[in-house]
């Protein structure tokens, strides 16, 4: 039950989350549709590719894929008052996302006996793999790779199930609920990982 409530909260934060950027791209709507679909199941098809699950297992996931399409399509016929407080919602909807995928992703490969590096690598991939993909789509530097931390929580959330720290239901969204609080508190207060520019000062 805890693997589809946090699939269904994360397809349709992330299938929202692609939709959006595509319309402030200016896409037309097939082109918000793609976003929206990509950003929803990239991060899980790139996961089962390094795992070793076959692709096709997508394909499987009709209920998810028609919960992305009615989000998409609930986003796109949304009135623009709403849609211009994207700048202050959107990053919730992704902290959302990444937090139920990171974690669906953790306890799918939990699930297949993979040690615990292949663990928090399925969680990040699970995670943030939509978002990435969806940046550059989009035209836009991955969130991923910025100095902002937005990964780490993923990493976070694969050792807490690779470790057998967190296992019940309970634990499981207790655990979501402090990641996207964590992603939130985040990007509110500007927390940063170390970085290192090359570019000569002047």
């Amino acid at each position: 039950m805890t693997w589809e409530v946090l699939s269904i909260i994360g397809t349709i934060a992330f299938a929202i989350s692609g939709a959006i950027i595509a319309m402030e791209e200016e896409y037309d709507i097939l082109g918000v549709y793609i976003l929206g679909i990509v950003t929803a199941f990239g991060g899980g098809a790139i996961r089962n590719l390094l795992i070793g699950v076959p692709v096709s297992a997508l394909w499987e996931q009709g209920m998810l894929f028609q919960i992305a399409l009615l989000s998409i399509t609930a986003v796109f016929l949304f009135p623009n008052n709403l849609l211009k407080h994207w700048r202050k919602w959107g990053n919730f909807f992704d902290a959302i996302g990444l937090s139920a995928f990171a974690i669906q992703g953790a306890l799918y490969a939990s699930q297949m006996n993979h040690p615990i590096s292949a663990i928090i690598v399925a969680a990040v991939l699970t995670g943030s793999g939509g978002g990435i993909i969806r940046d550059l789509l989009a035209g836009r530097k991955p969130l991923v790779l910025r100095s902002e931390i937005y990964a780490v929580w993923a990493v976070l959330c694969g050792a807490a199930i690779g470790l057998g720290i967190v296992n019940s239901a309970y634990e499981l969204y207790s655990l979501f609920i402090i990641t996207t609080a964590l992603r939130v508190l985040s990007y509110l207060y500007k927390w940063r990982l170390p970085n290192r520019s090359l570019r000569a000062h002047v």
